[in-house]
């Protein structure tokens, strides 16, 4: 009799799971099994089209593509008030493989004690930059800003290590540092066979940011580059440490990248104004021509972006037209290491905030010693 009780409890709470509204941030379904014990499910998927210059196979026809961008399912987990868990998958056409496997993107166990003092650890991610703190769903522009966010990662912006983060001063202060794994970018690094006398030195990594105006818009750590009508005023500062990280043996360097990133956003009656900067050093010298190939890139980049949101609903949503601009230039270009700059002028439109939105963007890169690149995109972006 007790054994059917729980599962008739069960079914109901799928069932009310199943039917509850969409949330301002990511939407989730949520099963509680007891006193702070629960799990919630969640599905994001951000799905385009993408034609491109010259990208065709005969090399002088537009590309014509649709590929799934990204696919995740979001699940989280609480065994009591304090200690919790959260896996996360990752799925995408356009990686060129024409596979579409499914890969762990987070994986990682929670102890969060209080506000001022956390502790995660497993695969997520570091502390860095507000685009790779927002990931793609919570970006106020389709893309990830690639050409200017280039801290190195062992997959989509994740690493393996821990977390210590906290909210301080009513939240306003927010801070978040570890040690991890590392550097998978310079081929130094990448393969111990190859490279039997490197060094396995952890890489350290930490962000402090301050809101002046709203604080405690996002969870924990994490960060989003637009809040579709908040006071926000934030302004943060990153550092990332690993020696003997980059180059070759015998011309091995440390590691070092460092950032600040600023958002702005004010709330007007004719509409939601939205500002966002960066600036980026990576800054290493001895990296070889193959630890370039690898990804390990030194020198400089800026971002910036402005956007506005109209007040009237149209349809299903709201209109936002936005331009983004990205500058990344080497210490010493090479090959494989130019400097290269991109432009976006877009349109989204707006339906439920992060969790359902369009968004229309043309986009031309001009990079060093090769032909500009004109893409055009059409995307679409759901979270349940």
């Amino acid at each position: 009799m007790k054994f059917k009780m729980k599962k008739c409890a069960l079914l109901v709470a799928l069932a009310t799971s199943a039917a509850l509204p969409s949330m301002s941030s990511q939407a989730a379904g949520t099963i509680t099994f007891g006193e702070d014990k629960s799990i919630s499910i969640g599905l994001g998927i951000r799905t385009a089209f993408t034609s491109t210059e010259d990208a065709a196979p005969n090399g002088s026809s537009r590309s014509k593509d649709f590929d799934v961008d990204d696919a995740r399912i979001y699940i989280s987990a609480s065994l009591n008030k304090y200690i919790k868990g959260t896996f996360n998958t990752f799925t995408t056409t356009n990686d060129g493989s024409g596979k579409s496997d499914i890969s762990t993107l987070d994986a990682y166990v929670q102890f969060e004690f209080m506000d001022e003092f956390n502790i995660w650890m497993g695969q997520l991610l570091p502390p860095t930059d507000r685009a790779n703190l927002d990931g793609p769903f919570y970006l106020n522009a389709w893309s990830y800003p690639g050409v200017a966010s280039r801290y190195q990662n062992k997959f989509v912006g994740r690493d393996i290590g821990v977390t210590l983060w906290g909210k301080l001063l009513d939240k306003h202060l927010v801070y978040s540092v570890g040690a991890y794994e590392g550097n998978r970018a310079s081929s130094f690094n990448g393969n111990s066979a190859l490279n039997p006398n490197r060094s396995d030195n952890l890489m350290y990594s930490g962000r402090l940011q301050y809101d002046f105006w709203d604080a405690g818009n996002d969870p924990a750590y994490y960060t989003s580059s637009t809040y579709y009508g908040k006071d926000v005023l934030s302004v943060a500062l990153v550092g990332m440490y690993q020696k003997d990280a980059v180059g070759q043996v015998g011309a091995s360097d440390d590691y070092l990248a460092y950032n600040i990133d600023a958002l702005l956003e004010k709330k007007f009656t004719a509409g939601v104004l939205n500002v966002e900067g960066a600036a980026y050093k990576y800054d290493f010298s001895k990296t070889a021509v193959n630890a370039d190939a690898a990804g390990a890139k030194s020198g400089k980049a800026y971002l910036g972006l402005v956007s506005w949101l109209f007040p009237d609903v149209v349809g299903w949503g709201k209109f936002q037209p936005y331009a983004r601009y990205q500058k990344f230039s080497a210490d010493s270009g090479t090959l494989f290491n130019p400097d290269t700059k991109e432009y976006d002028l877009g349109l989204n439109y707006i339906i439920d905030g992060h969790n359902a939105r369009i968004s229309t963007v043309y986009t031309k890169t001009k990079t060093e010693n090769a032909s500009d690149i004109d893409k055009f995109t059409v995307g679409l972006q759901l979270q349940f």
